[in-house]
């Protein structure tokens, strides 16, 4: 969308005014995770747990990704074993990445604000249910949150694009569908949100992203997650 910073604002209050429950992705819309620890030395080590003799022995896609969770999905196509061996090793280095996790502009300050207005707020994430945990008890957000939804198994098919984990928010907070927006910056989000229901709204952080979060279901698109914040403040003063 080429719209003019406040027509994009305008639009996305009048979006949010009809939501009483905000469903947000963690790695992305709240944080960079892996902004201190990078993703491809996670993909490394976990490379090296599942063959430590010899990364040629991995499949091509294995060996060149730089993405974590397609390690883990790999691992979990061996067997529940290696599954299990994997996730673990990939929370331990989730939950040691959020020390150096760099909050996204404009994040806290929305969840804040959106709390605020006697709304709730939950994070739905493919990130361990103990990083996310520790992320928001490290920078004061307990009183803010409502619910964490998380992985919390080792079965990656729990996992979005798989609508659990937005089932699973939506039914603990006693929400409605129809009143649920969905915050994401991947395609598996929008595909989640849209398998249950919800609203979505994509958040494109990254440039050429929009037409792929529009095609795989987003309502909305957003480049930056202040100017969110900033129509949850217009919303909540008419």
């Amino acid at each position: 969308m080429n719209l003019g910073a406040n027509e994009a604002i305008r639009q996305i209050r009048d979006f949010l005014v009809a939501a009483d429950v905000l469903l947000i992705d963690f790695d992305g819309p709240i944080c960079s995770v892996f902004s201190g620890f990078p993703a491809p030395i996670v993909a490394e080590q976990l490379r090296e747990i599942l063959e430590p003799n010899s990364r040629m022995l991995l499949p091509i896609e294995v060996q060149r990704t730089d993405d974590p969770f397609e390690i883990y999905k790999y691992a979990s196509r061996l067997g529940e074993r290696e599954a299990k061996f994997i996730e673990s090793a990939l929370r331990a280095h989730e939950v040691e990445a959020i020390e150096t996790a760099s909050p996204t502009p404009g994040a806290h300050k929305l969840i804040s604000t959106w709390a605020s207005q006697g709304k709730k707020v939950s994070i739905v994430s493919n990130n361990s249910a103990e990083a996310v945990e520790s992320y928001i008890f490290k920078h004061g957000l307990e009183a803010h949150i409502a619910l964490v939804s998380s992985r919390s198994s080792f079965d990656p098919d729990e996992l979005k694009p798989n609508p659990t984990l937005v089932f699973n928010a939506v039914e603990k907070l006693g929400a409605t569908h129809s009143n649920c927006i969905f915050i994401g910056d991947s395609s598996s989000d929008m595909l989640a949100g849209r398998a249950a229901g919800v609203r979505t709204i994509g958040y494109a952080n990254k440039p050429g992203k929009d037409l792929t979060l529009v095609q795989a279901g987003a309502e909305i698109v957003c480049h930056s997650m202040l100017d969110v914040e900033t129509a949850a403040q217009l919303g909540a003063t008419e």
